[in-house]
């Protein structure tokens, strides 16, 4: 596949994928996620790889989620809801080679659920993490929800879907979001650390630890997948309609309406 939306570098048995698009923080819209997954699947089962490291470009944002400005009301493009973030997600968990996200700014929405989603992650000092679903109409019915709660744990992960506040990288460290946090000078050098102590464990032991932890939480894809399927008609509501049309005309949204 030929990348428009991503960066693939191979350097040394470590395979970068970087989200190519700072102009919109590193949003996603379909064809990102295709050629993510592209990526994924073709660093994941390539022998000499050690590790993967996914990340996004510029210094503002690590991945803000999906591109808002990319659908009116529903994505248009393969998956159940019009982007294969499906597959995509699936695709982080399956490959049998670590995934770390390397984030620096932004991990809000989608992104957020990516940076939760990689094996281990590691963060700037100026990143912030959080979620906006509620705030735009939207949610993610599966991983981003009931995986973020095996992460952080129930309480937590309800705080964060509901009240879609901002978190700090070392509140992220806290409640057990990240791996690490470093100054922002220094992530590139950590990241290159632990991916040379990779480079030096055993691969196949690896993929046996990773389908292992994964076994426990495996059930997630398949609530994950009933929910997309309830996403898909949420997204032809007009409250969901009414937070995309908020952000596009730069106001607060009126969910109040759809109480009445």
């Amino acid at each position: 596949m030929d990348y428009h939306d991503i960066l693939y570098d191979e350097t040394d048995g470590i395979v970068r994928i970087t989200i190519n698009r700072p102009d919109v923080m590193n949003a996603f819209r379909g064809q990102t996620c295709e050629e993510m997954i592209d990526a994924l699947l073709t660093a994941g089962y390539d022998k000499r790889i050690a590790a993967i490291v996914l990340t996004g470009a510029g210094e503002r944002a690590f991945c803000t989620g999906g591109d808002q400005s990319d659908h009116d009301g529903q994505y248009v493009g393969r998956g159940t809801i019009g982007m294969p973030v499906e597959e995509l997600h699936s695709a982080v968990r399956d490959v049998p080679k670590p995934v770390i996200a390397m984030v620096r700014g932004y991990a809000i929405g989608g992104g957020n659920v990516l940076a939760t989603l990689c094996d281990m992650t590691i963060a700037s000092d100026n990143a912030k993490f959080g979620q906006v679903g509620p705030k735009m109409g939207s949610v993610d019915p599966g991983w981003g929800t009931a995986y973020l709660a095996r992460v952080v744990g129930e309480k937590r992960a309800r705080e964060i879907w509901f009240m879609c506040r901002r978190y700090t990288a070392d509140q992220a460290l806290a409640m057990g979001l990240v791996n690490a946090v470093v100054p922002d000078a220094e992530l590139e050098a950590e990241v290159a650390r632990w991916c040379a102590e990779l480079k030096e464990r055993s691969p196949t032991a690896i993929a046996f630890a990773k389908r292992s932890l994964n076994a426990d939480s495996e059930s997630i894809r398949g609530i994950g997948a009933l929910g997309l399927q309830g996403l898909s008609l949420y997204y032809d509501t007009d409250e969901s309609k009414e937070g995309v049309a908020a952000l596009m005309a730069k106001r607060k949204p009126d969910f109040g309406q759809f109480r009445k």
